[in-house]
């Protein structure tokens, strides 16, 4: 399956990310000397993207104006000046941008550099819309830089997610990137709410699967974690 729509998440304040973010927005928080909204359109774009719808709040004129810039993929700008959605309502307000196939959404501060195997055609070519609502990218908890949390999902044989719940830990992280059916948001009002309540919508049906990471995954949510990541890519490059 190609892709060639995306949503890309852009709107949060940023707070864990300041002093960073005290005179920009996330999005334009640069890792290695590009943005992190450009490392996300550029995968993205490599991936067979041709539109990407990116929400806007924080910053929003200084993110419009670094988006018209660019020549690809194609911006759609989802706007959330008014209020901020969350992730859930964020995916409602943009939904008349989404059309009805299958689309990436991508978090813009999930950084990683492919293998031999590009993550994102992975991802797409075994989403099965007759038996999936969302597909996701896993990062193992051993192979990450900047997550410092108990996991997130178990992996079943079959590809199936279920959740960490009570258990002290869980051996995969969602990694910022999905597939997602956008019909699972017909009837949403675009108010605030989180995508953990389509999930688990779609996890009670059987219709979440994953995919794990070949590459290293840098979640750069914090300054020192853009100082990890910077210091990771110029050891690789």
């Amino acid at each position: 399956m190609t892709i060639t729509t995306a949503m890309v998440m852009a709107a949060g304040v940023g707070s864990r990310m300041r002093p960073l973010t005290d005179d920009r927005c996330k999005a334009l928080v640069e890792v290695g000397g590009k943005a992190l909204i450009d490392w996300t359109l550029d995968t993205l774009a490599g991936a067979g993207v041709t539109r990407a719808v990116v929400n806007v709040h924080h910053f929003a004129d200084a993110l419009e104006a670094h988006l018209a810039a660019r020549t690809a993929p194609e911006i759609l700008i989802s706007d959330e000046r008014d209020q901020l959605l969350e992730t859930g309502g964020g995916l409602a307000r943009a939904a008349p941008l989404l059309g009805r196939e299958p689309i990436f959404t991508a978090n813009i501060d999930a950084l990683w550099v492919d293998g031999t195997q590009a993550e994102l055609p992975r991802l797409a070519d075994a989403f099965d819309p007759e038996r999936m609502d969302f597909r996701l990218m896993l990062a193992r908890l051993d192979h990450t830089l900047g997550f410092d949390g108990a996991g997130d999902f178990y992996l079943d044989a079959d590809g199936r997610l279920t959740r960490r719940g009570e258990r002290p830990a869980a051996p995969f992280a969602y990694a910022g990137v999905q597939v997602m059916n956008p019909g699972v948001l017909a009837g949403r009002a675009a108010a605030p709410f989180s995508t953990n309540r389509l999930w688990d919508e779609a996890l009670a049906k059987g219709r979440m699967f994953g995919q794990v990471m070949d590459a290293f995954w840098m979640h750069v949510g914090d300054p020192q974690a853009r100082d990890a990541a910077e210091n990771r890519l110029r050891s690789i490059s």
